[in-house]
C-alpha cells in the first residue's frame, strides 16, 4: 500500500520509537510509511549528547535525503559539522556518519526505492 493520505496535521502528536538498530538518545516519529517498499518520511531526533559511533559507517539500498531543521551534529568520518539549514541527497550505497550531536538536532528525511532497485529480486 502506498503512503497514506494525510491532510496537514501537529507532528507533537506523533509518537517517537526508538531507530533499529536502536541508540540511546536517537529516536525516530513516523509520518508516512509505504508498507510495500518500505519508504519512509521521519523526523529523527538526536537528543543532546547522541553518538552513534556503536552503528559506525552506515549504507543502506535506498535514497536518502534530510534537511536538518534544528541543532547540528558533527560527522565522525569527515570531521565536519552539519547544522539547521543544511541537506543532502545519499543514493545508495553513499557512505555516511556515524555523527555526535553535542546540544540534540532534528532532521526531516524522505527514504524511497528506486523503480531499478525494486525490480532486482
Amino acid at each position: 500500500m502506498p503512503k497514506p493520505e494525510y491532510e496537514f496535521g501537529p507532528v507533537d502528536v506523533v509518537p517517537h520509537t526508538p531507530c533499529n538498530p536502536p541508540i540511546d538518545g536517537l529516536s525516530e516519529q513516523i509520518l508516512a510509511r509505504d508498507s510495500n517498499s518500505d519508504a519512509v518520511t521521519r523526523i529523527l531526533t538526536f537528543e543532546p549528547g547522541t553518538d552513534t559511533s556503536p552503528n559506525g559507517v552506515l549504507t543502506h539500498d535506498f535514497w536518502e535525503e534530510v534537511f536538518i531543521f534544528e541543532g547540528s551534529f558533527v560527522d565522525q568520518r569527515l570531521g565536519r559539522e552539519f547544522k539547521a539549514g543544511d541537506w543532502a541527497t545519499r543514493p545508495p550505497g553513499m557512505e555516511h556518519g556515524p555523527w555526535k550531536s553535542e546540544n540534540g538536532a532534528k532532521m526531516f528525511e524522505v527514504r524511497y526505492y528506486s523503480a531499478e532497485s525494486q525490480e532486482q529480486p
